[in-house]
């Protein structure tokens, strides 16, 4: 299969993927904002397709996810418009370009995820007046979502090292 044809099935696979994730979490009860599903898979959508494949899953995830599934809920569909293509571009560019340690680049893509949708809650909370701060923020998106960033700390790397590993082996085809 050619580079362009893997990347397309790949990122299509993910793009998959971070659709019935959570639809899957909810299904058990367990809330999008405290596992972050669709986080999980864009992560992992960067650092096995590449920062391009990464970025293109997570700014196609929400508005897709949203019109076939209603979540996640309209108010956060711009807001995680901007921050999940960044965490997919980020996870690409820091393991596979800048050739980070995955959880040094996971981490990293973390922050930058989390600092696009900060800027992005800023801008919108100027047009709309909205009736909280930092504060309420912080607690939303970090604390909130504490128990998905461990699961991702957790999952993301070895999953990531399977495939690496994988890859490496004589006539096995690479993921």
């Amino acid at each position: 299969m050619r580079p362009g044809t893997q990347l397309i099935v790949r990122s299509a696979l993910f793009l998959a993927l971070t659709v019935l994730l959570p639809i899957a979490f909810h299904q058990f009860g367990l809330g999008g904002r405290l596992f972050l599903p669709m986080h999980l898979t864009v992560l992992l959508a960067g650092f096995i397709c590449g920062p391009v494949g990464g970025c293109l899953v997570g700014a196609a995830a929400p508005v897709i996810s949203f019109l076939m599934t209603g979540m996640p809920p309209a108010y956060a569909v711009p807001l995680m418009s901007v921050e999940l293509p960044l965490y997919g571009l980020a996870a690409g560019l820091s393991y596979e370009k800048l050739h980070l340690n995955v959880y040094i680049a996971l981490i990293v893509s973390m922050i930058v995820g989390r600092l696009g949708f900060a800027l992005a809650l800023l801008i919108l909370g100027q047009l709309i007046e909205l009736p909280y701060g930092p504060a309420i923020y912080f607690q939303a998106v970090i604390i909130t979502g504490l128990p998905g960033i461990i699961l991702q700390l957790v999952f993301i790397p070895p999953i990531v090292a399977a495939l690496k590993r994988r890859r490496q082996v004589p006539g096995v085809p690479a993921f």
